[in-house]
């Protein structure tokens, strides 16, 4: 048996020697300590024959040849795992092509429309001014009656209004709304701006079903009209140019007396005329006027104590004039041409 046991202990030797990868490992290890078939386990198997004296003997060479065995199967096994592993990595290496251009990575950006309402809230708040926010779907009371504007004033035929329970609830067509609901809830003073997206049946170059605005209100003792110019004129010169020339033209809105439109000096001609400004030198950016009596009196406050101002703004209307759009629909598109430019 001892000689058996040598023989079988070199002819293995010899076959891991001569192994050139792991399934030739897989093989010898079958051959000489498979469960089965294996050589040294057949061998172990007739210890029991043996003379009881030499068993032990036996016994501890039989042992001693399988893990010499075992051990050199693993060793050469991970010299080859790891070989493997690094002509693996060799052939990633050698597939990429240095030659060629990198890949850049493409970073979002805010839309210009946001953008342009960031920077308008901004100015008002340099001024002094906080920010609001309220429901888009709204009641009747808010975004009309309490604004002067019952339900057979023809104030309403101004606005085209998406409705959804007649009479009752809307989506709003106006951020006025959140100026009533702030007056409701504050006591004067007030200076707030009420950012936020309206509604109104409504879609052409120049207008869309759903657009942004912008309003603000000033609510004090002795507030005047002086200071509603003087507020508006430092808004668009900071938006625009410290140059612009800016007008202001009697107008009518029910929730204000005295109104008036606010117009700015054409940013394309300068004042010369063209076809943007109907070649009248002036285009037309905000609404506003001195806060009306009945608003007052429908939020609770006394108008023989206070006084205010409010104004309304289109931030596209303002993003038009400041880059030179002439379709307000090209911000809804999501054409990434025209986004890439802000």
């Amino acid at each position: 048996m001892l000689e058996k046991l040598k023989d079988i202990l070199q002819r293995a030797r010899q076959d891991i020697e001569r192994a050139s990868d792991l399934d030739a490992l897989d093989e010898i290890k079958r051959k000489y300590l498979g469960r089965s078939k294996g050589e040294l386990t057949a061998l172990s198997k007739k210890l029991g024959s043996l003379p009881k004296e030499e068993r032990p003997t036996a016994g501890r060479l039989v042992n001693e040849a399988k893990k010499e065995i075992t051990s050199k199967l693993k060793s050469l096994a991970d010299k080859f795992s790891k070989s493997d592993a690094l002509l693996e990595h060799g052939r990633l290496k050698s597939s990429v092509d240095p030659s060629l251009p990198g890949r850049t990575r493409a970073y979002g950006r805010l839309h210009p429309i946001t953008q342009v309402m960031s920077e308008i809230c901004q100015v008002f708040q340099v001024m002094g001014f906080s920010i609001a926010d309220g429901p888009e779907v709204e009641e009747d009371f808010y975004n009309f009656e309490a604004l002067n504007i019952p339900p057979d004033h023809p104030a309403r035929d101004m606005q085209d209004t998406f409705y959804i329970e007649e009479d009752k609830i809307l989506l709003r067509t106006h951020t006025s709304p959140i100026q009533i609901r702030a007056m409701k809830t504050m006591s004067p003073p007030v200076r707030i701006v009420a950012p936020g997206k309206v509604y109104r049946c409504d879609s052409d170059v120049t207008h869309t079903p759903m657009f942004h605005q912008v309003e603000g209100l000033m609510v004090d003792k002795n507030v005047s009209f002086s200071q509603l110019k003087g507020t508006l004129t430092q808004f668009i010169h900071r938006m625009f140019e410290p140059s612009t020339k800016v007008r202001f033209r009697p107008s009518y809105f029910p929730f204000t007396e005295p109104s008036a439109e606010v117009d700015i000096q054409c940013v394309k001609c300068h004042g010369a005329g063209c076809r943007l400004c109907g070649h009248t030198g002036w285009m037309e950016v905000l609404g506003a006027g001195m806060v009306h009596p009945a608003v007052f009196r429908n939020v609770g406050y006394d108008p023989d104590e206070i006084s205010g101002f409010a104004f309304g703004l289109g931030v596209e209307r303002i993003a038009m004039l400041k880059y030179s759009i002439d379709d307000i629909r090209l911000f809804y598109d999501n054409d990434i041409r025209f986004l890439d430019q802000f």
